[in-house]
């Protein structure tokens, strides 16, 4: 089957989606739209009168669409990936393929049961130029791989949700990975945050690969004039190219230190204008991609380059946190008992007894109280205070201004909104104090339940997993698995499901429009089929 004879579906028609749009029309492989902006999906239905639109991800993919592109912002990305995925469709998403590297190692393992490709948007694989220095690197043209050096810098745009390292080292990252074929062994981030405290501006990551091979990285988007730039040096050459300059050029030159007789001897060879063809990145991306729409594997911004860059961009922002906050070990005092490497903010303070897993990450005037309990890559933001003898589960995130009080337990996955209010007394009373596990009514928030922000769990109660409590709701009694509840007292509105979609159940069943996962009603209880 011809590339010509592929549908393609675009999510997300926005600044970067429009170029996916033009490009697949010249391929004649435009099939579909997605986008939740009227005007925007009218815009692109008078100019492609022959596709599809929607306005809805869950109508798209009941289309026989061969593959989906997905260019929404970063943070929807998990989300949309999962449902395109759980719908068997091949599917390509632009960098970061997520914000974390869990999800982009579930979308992986996903991809491989659905039997699907999952390309990542890592675009400069495809730049000719990058291909033709992977095949001079092959070629031994510049002799055993030494030393790169990149750059990427311009003034703007300036990111409010990301630093620069994840904004713009992605790309410069995936080509490291291309061109060197395996993982750093050490990461060490330096960077300065200017315009906003919590946001680094600019930043340079050093890489040392197996075999003494060292990259140097250096972002910026507080930078005078715009330059991209790629050095490469090896033992018998060097090789250069600045993607920023008009000419575009790949050089060779054929310099070096040549030790004779025990002394370092400069090489001063010609330079040379190594030939390369001038297609455009983007075009040849997309002609890979509808190549693969088969099946056949994908070796270049597969799955497993993205959970790669993704794996470098968290140990790189480790390393960065570190130089502005406190990183504790096991050796770390007061803090004997955890597992691995965390990030606690200088302004947060960590009792002693405290069992923190690694990953985890406790931002600013935060506080962890004696003999709690937290586990593995769970972020607890501003203001949280984790009570004595809490236990939190894995990947836990709870958002600003929220005290987990002792006598409360969170399973895995479990999702705190801002302000949400837990309690641990039924009957409190100044003037007759009440402390101690004897007056301390236990509450329990089972695996993926979200609470919603401003939300109150009144104690003795607990939440089933994968409930979703509505923001402002008052919880007043135990909730089922799956359970949708809002007001005050919060009554059940109906279910949803492990993803978080709201779930219609006709007949006692149910499929979610989102994820495809199934469900059936037993015993008025909803459970997975």
């Amino acid at each position: 089957m011809s590339i010509q004879s592929k549908k393609v579906c675009v999510i997300g028609a926005g600044r970067w989606g429009k170029n996916h749009i033009r490009t697949l029309d010249q391929f004649h492989a435009l099939a579909g739209i997605v986008d939740s902006n009227r005007e925007v999906l009218a815009a692109h239905q008078n100019q492609y009168p022959h596709i599809k639109i929607f306005k809805q991800i869950q109508d798209a993919v009941k289309e026989d669409f061969d593959g989906f592109i997905i260019s929404t912002p970063a943070e929807t990305h998990y989300q949309i990936a999962e449902c395109v995925l759980h719908a068997g469709k091949h599917v390509l998403v632009e960098k970061p393929m997520t914000l974390n590297l869990a999800d982009a190692v579930r979308l992986r393992d996903l991809a491989a049961e659905q039997g699907v490709n999952l390309m990542v948007g890592h675009v400069l694989l495809f730049h000719p130029a990058i291909q033709k220095i992977k095949e001079l690197i092959r070629s031994d043209k510049i002799g055993k791989l030494q030393y790169i050096y990149s750059n990427r810098l311009n003034l703007g745009t300036v990111r409010k949700e990301e630093n620069i390292l994840w904004s713009f080292a992605p790309h410069d990252i995936a080509i490291f990975q291309y061109l060197v074929e395996s993982l750093p062994v050490e990461i060490v981030s330096r960077g300065g945050a200017f315009l906003q405290t919590h946001i680094h501006d600019s930043t340079m990551t050093i890489l040392t690969y197996p075999n003494n091979i060292v990259v140097h990285n250096f972002v910026s988007w507080l930078h005078p004039f715009k330059e991209h730039r790629l050095v490469i040096i090896g033992s018998k050459g060097m090789l250069s190219f600045e993607d920023s300059s008009e000419e575009k050029e790949v050089l060779y030159y054929e310099k070096g230190i040549d030790w004779v007789s025990g002394e370092p001897i400069k090489r001063e060879g010609p330079t040379e204008v190594i030939p390369y063809d001038q297609a455009m990145p983007l075009t040849e991306e997309l002609k890979y991609f509808l190549n693969h729409l088969d099946g056949s594997p994908v070796q270049i911004a597969n799955a497993q380059n993205a959970v790669e860059v993704l794996t470098i961009l968290e140990k790189a922002t480790e390393s960065l946190l570190h130089e502005h906050g406190t990183e504790h070990s096991k050796t770390s005092a007061g803090s004997s008992n955890r597992e691995g490497k965390v990030f606690v903010h200088p302004t947060s303070f960590v009792d002693q007894d405290v069992k923190i897993g690694e990953g985890t990450k406790i931002w600013h005037f935060s506080h962890i109280q004696s003999e709690s309990e937290i586990g593995k890559h769970c972020s607890l933001g501003q203001n949280v205070n984790v009570g004595n003898r809490v236990k939190i589960g894995n990947h836990v995130k709870i958002q600003n201004n929220v005290s987990v009080y002792e006598g409360i337990e969170l399973e895995d996955y479990v999702f705190c909104g801002p302000s949400m209010v837990f309690t641990n007394i039924l009957d409190p009373r100044s003037k007759y104090p009440q402390r101690g596990n004897r007056f301390y009514k236990k509450t329990l928030v089972r695996e993926g339940a979200s609470i919603g922000a401003n939300a109150t769990i009144v104690c003795g109660n607990t939440v089933g997993k994968h409930a979703f409590i509505g923001a402002g709701a008052v919880v007043t009694h135990d909730v089922p698995d799956y359970a949708l509840m809002v007001g005050v007292p919060a009554k059940q509105k109906g279910w949803v499901c492990e993803c978080g979609e709201k779930l219609n159940v006709a007949k006692e069943k149910a499929v979610c429009v989102r994820c495809q996962r199934k469900y059936g009603v037993k015993n008025k209880l909803l459970v997975p089929v």
